[in-house]
Protein backbone atom coordinates (compact mmCIF):
# COMPACT_ATOMS: atom_id res chain seq x y z
CA UNK A 1 0.00 0.00 0.00
CA UNK A 2 1.38 3.37 -0.76
CA UNK A 3 1.15 6.11 1.58
CA UNK A 4 0.67 9.49 0.11
CA UNK A 5 0.17 12.80 1.99
CA UNK A 6 -3.47 12.68 1.26
CA UNK A 7 -3.63 9.38 3.11
CA UNK A 8 -2.87 11.22 6.24
CA UNK A 9 -5.79 13.21 7.87
CA UNK A 10 -5.32 15.30 11.62
CA UNK A 11 -8.94 15.55 13.29
CA UNK A 12 -8.16 17.24 16.29
CA UNK A 13 -11.52 16.26 17.91
CA UNK A 14 -11.17 12.45 16.80
CA UNK A 15 -7.53 12.71 18.44
CA UNK A 16 -8.96 14.48 21.58
CA UNK A 17 -11.43 11.80 22.36
CA UNK A 18 -9.08 8.89 21.92
CA UNK A 19 -5.93 10.23 23.10
CA UNK A 20 -5.59 7.49 25.70
CA UNK A 21 -2.08 6.57 27.28
CA UNK A 22 -0.79 3.83 25.91
CA UNK A 23 2.24 1.47 25.32
CA UNK A 24 4.67 2.38 21.81
CA UNK A 25 4.39 -1.31 21.19
CA UNK A 26 8.54 -1.99 20.34
CA UNK A 27 7.48 -5.39 21.53
CA UNK A 28 4.67 -7.16 22.62
CA UNK A 29 4.07 -8.32 25.33
CA UNK A 30 5.31 -4.70 26.55
CA UNK A 31 8.55 -5.13 28.81
CA UNK A 32 6.55 -4.29 31.61
CA UNK A 33 4.64 -8.03 31.71
CA UNK A 34 8.05 -9.47 31.55
CA UNK A 35 8.53 -12.09 35.04
CA UNK A 36 11.58 -12.11 37.14
CA UNK A 37 11.26 -16.23 36.32
CA UNK A 38 12.31 -15.95 33.06
CA UNK A 39 16.16 -15.53 34.19
CA UNK A 40 19.89 -16.49 32.71
CA UNK A 41 19.60 -20.12 32.67
CA UNK A 42 15.98 -19.50 30.03
CA UNK A 43 18.01 -17.16 28.07
CA UNK A 44 20.87 -19.23 28.15
CA UNK A 45 18.68 -22.23 27.02
CA UNK A 46 17.05 -19.89 24.44
CA UNK A 47 20.23 -19.30 22.74
CA UNK A 48 21.05 -22.43 22.88
CA UNK A 49 17.70 -23.37 20.74
CA UNK A 50 18.10 -20.69 18.42
CA UNK A 51 18.81 -23.04 15.43
CA UNK A 52 15.98 -25.35 15.67
CA UNK A 53 15.51 -27.05 12.38
CA UNK A 54 18.74 -26.16 11.02
CA UNK A 55 17.39 -22.34 10.06
CA UNK A 56 19.54 -19.42 11.83
CA UNK A 57 17.65 -16.43 11.05
CA UNK A 58 19.87 -13.11 10.78
CA UNK A 59 20.78 -11.06 13.53
CA UNK A 60 20.28 -7.93 15.01
CA UNK A 61 22.51 -6.02 17.34
CA UNK A 62 22.37 -3.47 20.30
CA UNK A 63 24.51 -1.99 22.26
CA UNK A 64 23.47 0.18 25.11
CA UNK A 65 26.19 2.99 26.30
CA UNK A 66 24.76 4.87 29.02
CA UNK A 67 26.98 7.54 29.26
CA UNK A 68 26.46 11.47 29.12
CA UNK A 69 28.40 14.18 29.65
CA UNK A 70 25.70 16.79 31.01
CA UNK A 71 21.87 15.80 31.54
CA UNK A 72 19.08 16.28 29.25
CA UNK A 73 16.03 17.23 31.56
CA UNK A 74 13.19 15.65 29.47
CA UNK A 75 15.36 12.60 28.97
CA UNK A 76 13.67 9.43 30.45
CA UNK A 77 16.61 7.01 29.28
CA UNK A 78 18.94 4.56 31.59
CA UNK A 79 22.03 7.03 31.20
CA UNK A 80 24.64 7.81 33.83
CA UNK A 81 25.64 11.34 33.86
CA UNK A 82 29.73 11.41 33.94
CA UNK A 83 32.62 12.83 32.65
CA UNK A 84 35.15 10.48 33.65
CA UNK A 85 35.97 7.95 30.72
CA UNK A 86 37.80 5.35 33.70
CA UNK A 87 34.16 4.60 33.76
CA UNK A 88 33.35 3.93 30.02
CA UNK A 89 36.55 1.84 30.13
CA UNK A 90 35.42 -0.10 32.97
CA UNK A 91 31.89 -0.65 31.19
CA UNK A 92 33.60 -1.48 27.86
CA UNK A 93 35.59 -4.63 29.32
CA UNK A 94 32.31 -5.92 30.80
CA UNK A 95 30.45 -5.37 27.51
CA UNK A 96 33.14 -7.81 26.00
CA UNK A 97 32.62 -10.46 29.12
CA UNK A 98 28.98 -10.49 27.79
CA UNK A 99 29.33 -10.51 24.25
CA UNK A 100 31.94 -13.21 24.81
CA UNK A 101 28.81 -15.31 27.14
CA UNK A 102 25.92 -14.84 24.66
CA UNK A 103 27.88 -15.58 21.61
CA UNK A 104 29.17 -18.56 23.23
CA UNK A 105 26.09 -19.77 24.03
CA UNK A 106 24.25 -19.03 20.70
CA UNK A 107 23.66 -21.82 18.30
CA UNK A 108 23.83 -21.38 14.40
CA UNK A 109 25.33 -18.99 12.04
CA UNK A 110 26.56 -15.47 13.99
CA UNK A 111 25.79 -13.61 10.65
CA UNK A 112 25.13 -9.80 11.76
CA UNK A 113 22.82 -7.50 9.22
CA UNK A 114 21.93 -5.07 11.46
CA UNK A 115 24.06 -3.00 14.54
CA UNK A 116 22.60 -0.02 16.47
CA UNK A 117 24.45 1.75 19.29
CA UNK A 118 21.97 3.63 21.19
CA UNK A 119 22.31 5.60 24.92
CA UNK A 120 22.98 7.10 26.58
CA UNK A 121 25.12 8.92 24.02
CA UNK A 122 27.26 6.82 22.16
CA UNK A 123 29.60 8.92 21.40
CA UNK A 124 30.52 9.82 24.55
CA UNK A 125 33.00 7.11 23.75
CA UNK A 126 36.52 8.28 22.94
CA UNK A 127 38.01 6.89 19.70
CA UNK A 128 40.22 4.50 21.21
CA UNK A 129 37.04 3.01 23.17
CA UNK A 130 34.92 3.00 19.74
CA UNK A 131 37.95 0.87 18.13
CA UNK A 132 37.54 -1.47 20.61
CA UNK A 133 33.89 -2.48 20.98
CA UNK A 134 33.83 -2.91 16.98
CA UNK A 135 37.08 -4.98 17.69
CA UNK A 136 35.46 -7.05 20.05
CA UNK A 137 31.74 -7.23 18.19
CA UNK A 138 33.47 -8.43 15.05
CA UNK A 139 35.54 -10.64 16.96
CA UNK A 140 32.56 -12.56 17.97
CA UNK A 141 29.91 -11.88 14.69
CA UNK A 142 30.63 -11.73 10.88
CA UNK A 143 28.91 -8.20 9.83
CA UNK A 144 27.34 -8.53 6.49
CA UNK A 145 28.13 -6.71 3.25
CA UNK A 146 25.34 -4.51 3.02
CA UNK A 147 23.61 -4.63 6.36
CA UNK A 148 22.76 -1.30 8.47
CA UNK A 149 24.42 -0.47 11.14
CA UNK A 150 23.68 2.70 13.16
CA UNK A 151 24.39 5.39 15.52
CA UNK A 152 22.69 7.72 17.56
CA UNK A 153 24.59 10.81 17.52
CA UNK A 154 25.06 14.16 20.22
CA UNK A 155 25.99 17.00 17.26
CA UNK A 156 27.65 19.11 20.77
CA UNK A 157 30.12 16.08 20.92
CA UNK A 158 31.29 14.94 17.64
CA UNK A 159 33.66 16.69 15.37
CA UNK A 160 34.43 15.73 11.39
CA UNK A 161 37.40 13.59 12.50
CA UNK A 162 34.82 11.07 14.95
CA UNK A 163 32.13 11.36 12.15
CA UNK A 164 35.38 10.01 10.08
CA UNK A 165 35.73 6.93 12.02
CA UNK A 166 32.29 5.77 12.49
CA UNK A 167 32.40 5.68 8.70
CA UNK A 168 35.43 3.80 8.89
CA UNK A 169 34.06 1.30 11.46
CA UNK A 170 31.35 0.56 9.09
CA UNK A 171 28.99 2.47 10.40
CA UNK A 172 26.26 3.85 7.49
CA UNK A 173 23.22 4.93 9.05
CA UNK A 174 22.80 7.85 11.95
CA UNK A 175 20.29 9.06 13.89
CA UNK A 176 20.96 12.58 15.08
CA UNK A 177 19.28 13.90 18.53
CA UNK A 178 17.93 18.23 17.77
CA UNK A 179 14.90 18.06 19.59
CA UNK A 180 14.55 21.81 19.00
CA UNK A 181 16.30 24.25 17.68
CA UNK A 182 14.40 27.02 19.80
CA UNK A 183 16.99 29.04 22.42
CA UNK A 184 14.43 29.24 24.98
CA UNK A 185 13.36 25.71 24.62
CA UNK A 186 17.10 24.84 24.14
CA UNK A 187 17.42 26.15 27.85
CA UNK A 188 14.38 24.80 29.52
CA UNK A 189 15.64 21.49 29.00
CA UNK A 190 19.73 22.08 29.82
CA UNK A 191 20.53 21.14 25.93
CA UNK A 192 21.96 23.60 24.21
CA UNK A 193 22.74 23.22 20.37
CA UNK A 194 23.39 25.38 17.60
CA UNK A 195 22.06 24.81 14.31
CA UNK A 196 25.33 25.11 12.63
CA UNK A 197 26.84 21.95 14.57
CA UNK A 198 24.19 20.04 13.73
CA UNK A 199 24.20 20.81 10.08
CA UNK A 200 27.70 20.18 10.62
CA UNK A 201 27.45 16.65 11.51
CA UNK A 202 25.34 15.97 8.99
CA UNK A 203 27.19 17.24 5.80
CA UNK A 204 30.18 15.23 7.51
CA UNK A 205 27.85 12.17 7.61
CA UNK A 206 27.26 12.45 4.16
CA UNK A 207 30.91 13.33 2.91
CA UNK A 208 31.96 9.41 4.76
CA UNK A 209 28.78 7.42 2.91
CA UNK A 210 26.21 7.64 5.44
CA UNK A 211 23.45 6.08 3.65
CA UNK A 212 20.81 7.56 5.89
CA UNK A 213 20.67 10.13 8.32
CA UNK A 214 17.52 10.34 10.77
CA UNK A 215 16.91 13.52 12.57
CA UNK A 216 14.93 13.24 16.08
CA UNK A 217 12.79 15.74 17.33
CA UNK A 218 10.18 16.31 20.09
CA UNK A 219 7.08 18.22 20.45
CA UNK A 220 5.55 18.85 23.91
CA UNK A 221 8.37 20.34 25.67
CA UNK A 222 8.70 23.51 27.54
CA UNK A 223 8.00 27.17 26.25
CA UNK A 224 7.85 25.33 23.32
CA UNK A 225 5.27 27.78 20.63
CA UNK A 226 3.66 26.63 17.33
CA UNK A 227 6.06 29.73 15.78
CA UNK A 228 9.28 28.21 17.40
CA UNK A 229 8.49 24.93 16.19
CA UNK A 230 7.62 26.19 12.61
CA UNK A 231 11.36 27.53 12.46
CA UNK A 232 12.51 24.51 13.93
CA UNK A 233 11.35 22.63 11.49
CA UNK A 234 12.63 24.96 8.36
CA UNK A 235 15.47 24.59 9.68
CA UNK A 236 16.04 21.38 9.87
CA UNK A 237 13.74 20.52 6.15
CA UNK A 238 16.66 22.80 4.54
CA UNK A 239 19.26 20.39 6.36
CA UNK A 240 17.57 17.06 3.98
CA UNK A 241 17.82 14.68 6.32
CA UNK A 242 16.45 10.99 4.92
CA UNK A 243 14.33 10.43 7.34
CA UNK A 244 12.84 12.59 10.79
CA UNK A 245 11.17 11.03 14.35
CA UNK A 246 8.83 13.64 16.01
CA UNK A 247 8.68 12.34 19.44
CA UNK A 248 5.93 12.85 22.37
CA UNK A 249 7.29 14.27 25.06
CA UNK A 250 6.08 12.28 28.40
CA UNK A 251 6.42 14.68 31.52
CA UNK A 252 6.41 12.10 34.11
CA UNK A 253 8.30 13.97 36.80
CA UNK A 254 7.26 11.35 39.40
CA UNK A 255 8.85 8.58 37.48
CA UNK A 256 12.42 10.73 36.00
CA UNK A 257 14.31 13.01 38.61
CA UNK A 258 15.27 15.40 36.24
CA UNK A 259 12.28 16.02 34.88
CA UNK A 260 11.87 17.86 38.20
CA UNK A 261 13.68 20.75 36.81
CA UNK A 262 11.31 21.37 34.06
CA UNK A 263 8.94 24.11 35.66
CA UNK A 264 4.78 23.07 34.87
CA UNK A 265 4.20 26.66 34.23
CA UNK A 266 6.41 26.32 30.75
CA UNK A 267 4.56 23.27 30.24
CA UNK A 268 2.85 24.13 26.59
CA UNK A 269 -1.09 23.42 26.79
CA UNK A 270 -3.05 20.19 25.00
CA UNK A 271 -3.97 22.44 22.54
CA UNK A 272 -0.85 23.90 21.77
CA UNK A 273 0.52 20.31 21.24
CA UNK A 274 -1.98 19.28 18.75
CA UNK A 275 -1.39 22.49 17.04
CA UNK A 276 2.47 21.57 16.75
CA UNK A 277 1.78 17.95 15.68
CA UNK A 278 -0.85 19.33 13.17
CA UNK A 279 1.91 21.64 11.89
CA UNK A 280 4.57 19.47 11.85
CA UNK A 281 2.47 16.93 9.67
CA UNK A 282 1.69 19.62 7.41
CA UNK A 283 4.71 20.52 6.74
CA UNK A 284 6.71 16.88 6.54
CA UNK A 285 4.16 16.18 4.34
CA UNK A 286 4.41 19.44 2.01
CA UNK A 287 8.08 18.90 2.04
CA UNK A 288 7.43 15.32 0.90
CA UNK A 289 7.82 13.09 2.91
CA UNK A 290 6.09 9.95 3.72
CA UNK A 291 4.08 9.28 6.81
CA UNK A 292 5.30 5.74 7.85
CA UNK A 293 3.52 5.41 11.24
CA UNK A 294 3.56 6.74 14.71
CA UNK A 295 5.86 9.69 14.90
CA UNK A 296 8.32 8.74 11.55
CA UNK A 297 8.87 10.17 8.57
CA UNK A 298 10.90 8.99 5.34
CA UNK A 299 11.38 10.45 2.01
CA UNK A 300 9.49 8.19 -0.69
CA UNK A 301 13.19 6.23 -1.77
CA UNK A 302 13.85 6.00 1.97
CA UNK A 303 14.38 1.99 2.82
CA UNK A 304 11.84 2.59 5.57
CA UNK A 305 9.24 3.99 2.79
CA UNK A 306 10.27 1.05 0.08
CA UNK A 307 9.48 -1.61 2.85
CA UNK A 308 6.18 0.03 4.13
CA UNK A 309 5.13 -0.16 0.17
CA UNK A 310 6.03 -3.63 -0.18
CA UNK A 311 4.34 -4.63 2.95
CA UNK A 312 8.12 -5.68 4.53
CA UNK A 313 7.94 -2.89 7.45
CA UNK A 314 8.76 -4.33 10.92
CA UNK A 315 8.61 -2.56 14.49
CA UNK A 316 11.62 -3.53 17.07
CA UNK A 317 12.72 -1.76 20.24
CA UNK A 318 15.10 0.69 17.82
CA UNK A 319 11.56 1.79 16.51
CA UNK A 320 10.46 1.08 12.73
CA UNK A 321 12.37 -1.73 10.67
CA UNK A 322 13.13 -3.07 6.99
CA UNK A 323 14.28 -6.56 8.80
CA UNK A 324 11.80 -8.78 10.27
CA UNK A 325 12.73 -11.96 10.72
CA UNK A 326 15.78 -11.10 13.09
CA UNK A 327 17.03 -12.32 16.65
CA UNK A 328 18.33 -9.12 18.26
CA UNK A 329 20.79 -9.71 21.00
CA UNK A 330 21.60 -6.35 23.41
CA UNK A 331 24.22 -5.74 25.19
CA UNK A 332 24.70 -3.26 28.26
CA UNK A 333 22.36 -2.46 31.17
CA UNK A 334 18.75 -2.65 30.91
CA UNK A 335 18.97 -3.66 27.04
CA UNK A 336 16.38 -5.78 25.70
CA UNK A 337 17.03 -9.13 23.49
CA UNK A 338 14.74 -11.04 21.29
CA UNK A 339 15.26 -14.56 20.50
CA UNK A 340 13.13 -16.75 18.82
CA UNK A 341 9.89 -17.12 20.83
CA UNK A 342 10.93 -14.88 24.14
CA UNK A 343 11.90 -11.35 25.42
CA UNK A 344 14.98 -11.14 28.27
CA UNK A 345 15.80 -7.60 29.62
CA UNK A 346 19.41 -6.87 31.56
CA UNK A 347 19.88 -5.59 35.08
CA UNK A 348 19.51 -1.79 34.86
CA UNK A 349 22.34 -0.49 37.11
CA UNK A 350 26.55 -0.90 36.93
CA UNK A 351 27.29 -2.66 40.09
CA UNK A 352 24.39 -5.66 39.07
CA UNK A 353 25.63 -5.91 35.78
CA UNK A 354 29.61 -6.49 36.80
CA UNK A 355 28.03 -8.36 39.33
CA UNK A 356 26.76 -10.62 37.06
CA UNK A 357 29.26 -11.13 34.85
CA UNK A 358 32.25 -11.30 37.11
CA UNK A 359 30.81 -14.59 38.23
CA UNK A 360 29.99 -15.59 35.05
CA UNK A 361 26.15 -15.69 34.37
CA UNK A 362 23.95 -13.95 31.68
CA UNK A 363 23.05 -10.13 33.37
CA UNK A 364 19.30 -11.21 32.43
CA UNK A 365 17.10 -9.83 35.34
CA UNK A 366 13.34 -10.77 33.58
CA UNK A 367 12.00 -11.65 30.36
CA UNK A 368 8.98 -13.74 28.68
CA UNK A 369 8.66 -16.72 26.92
CA UNK A 370 5.57 -16.05 24.23
CA UNK A 371 2.56 -18.23 24.06
CA UNK A 372 0.41 -18.50 21.03
CA UNK A 373 -1.62 -15.89 22.05
CA UNK A 374 1.27 -13.68 22.37
CA UNK A 375 2.68 -14.22 19.15
CA UNK A 376 -0.94 -14.12 17.48
CA UNK A 377 -1.69 -10.64 19.03
CA UNK A 378 1.74 -9.39 18.23
CA UNK A 379 1.30 -10.12 14.81
CA UNK A 380 -1.96 -8.56 14.79
CA UNK A 381 -0.53 -5.51 16.47
CA UNK A 382 3.12 -5.54 14.09
CA UNK A 383 0.56 -5.09 11.21
CA UNK A 384 -1.80 -2.30 12.46
CA UNK A 385 1.32 -0.10 13.34
CA UNK A 386 3.38 -1.28 10.52
CA UNK A 387 0.96 -1.34 7.41
CA UNK A 388 -2.21 0.15 8.77
CA UNK A 389 -4.21 -2.77 7.59
CA UNK A 390 -4.83 -6.89 8.41
CA UNK A 391 -5.70 -9.51 6.27
CA UNK A 392 -8.43 -11.50 8.55
CA UNK A 393 -7.60 -14.52 6.15
CA UNK A 394 -3.68 -14.48 6.47
CA UNK A 395 -4.06 -14.43 10.46
CA UNK A 396 -6.43 -17.15 10.47
CA UNK A 397 -4.26 -19.53 8.25
CA UNK A 398 -0.84 -18.45 10.20
CA UNK A 399 -2.52 -19.11 13.31
CA UNK A 400 -5.49 -21.83 12.52
CA UNK A 401 -7.95 -19.64 14.36
CA UNK A 402 -11.65 -18.61 13.75
CA UNK A 403 -10.90 -15.20 13.63
CA UNK A 404 -14.74 -13.29 14.42
CA UNK A 405 -14.92 -15.92 17.47
CA UNK A 406 -11.70 -15.87 19.15
CA UNK A 407 -11.73 -11.65 18.93
CA UNK A 408 -15.97 -11.48 19.69
CA UNK A 409 -14.56 -9.29 22.47
CA UNK A 410 -11.85 -6.80 20.58
CA UNK A 411 -14.42 -6.79 17.41
CA UNK A 412 -17.15 -5.32 19.61
CA UNK A 413 -14.66 -2.41 20.76
CA UNK A 414 -13.64 -1.71 17.89
CA UNK A 415 -17.32 -0.84 17.10
CA UNK A 416 -16.69 2.92 18.64
CA UNK A 417 -13.79 3.29 16.47
CA UNK A 418 -15.17 2.19 13.74
CA UNK A 419 -18.51 4.75 14.21
CA UNK A 420 -15.61 7.85 14.83
CA UNK A 421 -14.16 6.75 11.04
CA UNK A 422 -10.85 5.18 12.61
CA UNK A 423 -10.92 2.04 11.13
CA UNK A 424 -13.20 -0.10 8.77
CA UNK A 425 -13.65 -3.80 9.62
CA UNK A 426 -15.24 -6.34 7.24
CA UNK A 427 -14.96 -10.76 6.92
CA UNK A 428 -11.80 -10.04 4.92
CA UNK A 429 -9.61 -6.27 6.38
CA UNK A 430 -9.33 -4.56 9.06
CA UNK A 431 -8.04 -1.27 7.67
CA UNK A 432 -6.83 2.13 9.57
CA UNK A 433 -8.54 4.83 8.01
CA UNK A 434 -6.84 8.17 6.98
CA UNK A 435 -8.23 9.98 10.23
CA UNK A 436 -6.91 6.25 12.28
CA UNK A 437 -3.28 6.79 11.58
CA UNK A 438 -1.89 9.14 14.13
CA UNK A 439 -4.11 6.92 16.66
CA UNK A 440 -2.75 3.17 15.55
CA UNK A 441 -1.60 2.76 19.14
CA UNK A 442 -4.74 3.01 20.81
CA UNK A 443 -6.54 0.88 17.66
CA UNK A 444 -3.17 -1.71 18.73
CA UNK A 445 -4.38 -1.66 22.38
CA UNK A 446 -7.80 -3.05 21.47
CA UNK A 447 -5.74 -6.16 20.60
CA UNK A 448 -3.64 -6.33 24.04
CA UNK A 449 -4.99 -8.75 26.34
CA UNK A 450 -2.78 -8.03 29.13
CA UNK A 451 -4.30 -4.07 29.10
CA UNK A 452 -7.82 -6.01 28.49
CA UNK A 453 -6.97 -7.62 31.73
CA UNK A 454 -5.86 -4.61 33.90
CA UNK A 455 -7.20 -2.00 32.05
CA UNK A 456 -4.32 -0.06 33.99
CA UNK A 457 -3.06 2.24 31.72
CA UNK A 458 -1.33 5.36 34.00
CA UNK A 459 2.04 3.66 33.58
CA UNK A 460 2.29 4.72 29.85
CA UNK A 461 2.69 8.14 27.71
CA UNK A 462 -0.26 10.27 26.20
CA UNK A 463 -0.71 8.24 22.11
CA UNK A 464 -0.98 11.94 21.08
Amino acid sequence: MNFSTANLVFDPQIIRRFDVNGPRYTSYPTADRFVEAFDAEAAKLWLGKRNIGGISRPLSLYFHIPFCNTICYYCACNKIITKDHGRSAKYLKYIAKEVALQSGYLDGEHEVIQLHWGGGTPTFLSHDEMRQLMEVTRRHFKLVEGGEFSIEVDPRKVDDATVALLGELGFNRMSVGVQDFDEGVQQAINRIQTEEETAGVIKAARANGFKSISVDLIYGLPRQTVMGFNRTLERVIAMDPDRLSIYNYAHLPSLFKPQRRIAEADMPTADTRLQILALAIKKLTDAGYVFIGMDHFAKPDDELAVAQRQGRLHRNFQGYSTYADCDMLSFGISSISKVGPTYYQNVKTLDEYYDRLDAQVLPVFRGIDLNADDILRRAIIQALMCHFELSIESIESAHLIDFKRYFEAELEDLKEMQAAGLVKVDDEWITVLPPGRMLVRAISMVFDRYLRADRQRTRYSKVI
